[in-house]
């Protein structure tokens, strides 16, 4: 199945600047923001790309011909290099802006807890810091589950933050004008029990986790779908 790409027509009024990161109205302990933001696109940047790059390779092993995803693939800075190992290897950010100034091709427009592909589409999934800024984590665990084959593998990366929204400051500055409102980008503490005992819950089984102090401090998970002798 080929991915529907979401493309924004162009408007006939003058084009004006889009406005930063809007709040949303949600549960009180989990504010959400609208991440359509084209301020908020332009931060995504290929500072991490190399390193990340080697952590996909190591936890995930991805093979020519596997049908990898991609969840919170910003511009694709990330998505660009592994599709140079797996062609068919797709992005989805649900920030539209970040699609429009995508820098690979197969990025889609979508919200990660509710993907639009059929049942059992990809052989790998990752994410890289993009878990903790989804308020229904659960709903996105589970997507992540249904869309990878039995057997298939995920691999998470995830802010190791000693207090909730601290590695999120400069994103608040820049998207809010505003560091003390970065716990409305952050929504969720994760650690690698509280982010397996989720994953668990949704169906996946916890593989591995690992810990990395380079760039800023982060945790690595690997979950599977169960289903498949290895």
């Amino acid at each position: 199945m080929q991915p529907v790409t979401t493309q924004r027509l162009p408007s006939a009024e003058p084009s004006l600047r889009a406005p930063r990161l809007r709040l949303t109205d949600g549960e009180p302990s989990l504010p959400a923001v609208t991440y359509d933001s084209e301020d908020y696109a332009m931060l995504n940047r290929p500072l991490e790309t190399e390193r990340h790059l080697r952590r996909v390779v190591r936890f995930l092993a991805p093979e020519a011909g596997d049908r990898v995803l991609e969840v919170g693939c910003g511009r694709g800075w990330l998505t660009r290099r592994v599709q140079q190992l797996c062609p068919a290897t797709y992005g989805i950010d649900v920030n539209p802006c970040s699609i429009d100034h995508g820098v690979a091709p197969q990025l889609s427009s979508m919200d990660a807890v509710s993907l639009r592909y059929d049942d059992a589409q990809f052989d790998k999934l990752y994410s890289f810091h993009a878990i903790e800024h989804i308020p229904d984590a659960a709903g996105a665990l589970r997507e992540m589950w249904r869309v990878v084959v039995p057997g298939g593998r995920i691999l998470l990366v995830y802010p190791a933050e000693p207090i909730r929204g601290l590695y999120a400051m400069p994103g608040a500055w820049l998207g809010f004008g505003n560091p003390l409102l970065a716990r409305r980008l952050h929504v969720h503490k994760f650690t690698p029990r509280s982010i397996s005992e989720l994953a668990e819950r949704s169906g996946l089984t916890h593989v591995v986790s690992a810990f990395d102090f380079l760039i800023t401090p982060q945790f690595m998970t690997v979950l599977e779908r169960p289903g498949r002798d290895r």
